[in-house]
């Protein structure tokens, strides 16, 4: 068994398929797009929230950009679910790679023990 080879199997299908679907996902953002009551105003403002530097910072999102913001907002909760479906996956090959090659080293072991002679 080659040990540099990952055999296909439904962690490499899984992770290559969520692989394509991270591809096809539009722009993102990182942050939280959240209302706010402007004083006179009937409709709220919005801010998006994030972190920089260890530090929450507060954007202020234009009513014409509430919409995008929004979409990217999603996209980027999507992509953080999608990275960890990958990351999954992953460690599956790796497990199921040191568990075949501690099952070849194991037969091995056995093939080469010369059989009992019996008296």
């Amino acid at each position: 068994m080659n040990p540099c080879v990952i055999v296909s199997n439904r962690h490499t299908r899984a992770r290559q398929s969520t692989l394509r679907q991270i591809a096809q996902l539009g722009p993102f953002i990182e942050g939280s797009l959240s209302p706010f009551k402007r004083p006179g105003c009937s409709q709220p403002g919005w801010h998006l929230t994030f972190k920089q530097r260890g530090r929450t910072r507060t954007l202020y999102v234009p009513m014409e950009l509430v919409a995008t913001v929004k979409q990217w907002t999603r996209n980027y909760r999507q992509l953080k679910t999608l990275i960890r479906q990958v990351t999954r996956h992953s460690r599956a090959l790796i497990h199921r790679h040191l568990a075949n090659r501690r099952a070849a080293s194991r037969s091995k072991a056995l093939m080469s023990r010369s059989p009992l002679k019996s008296c």
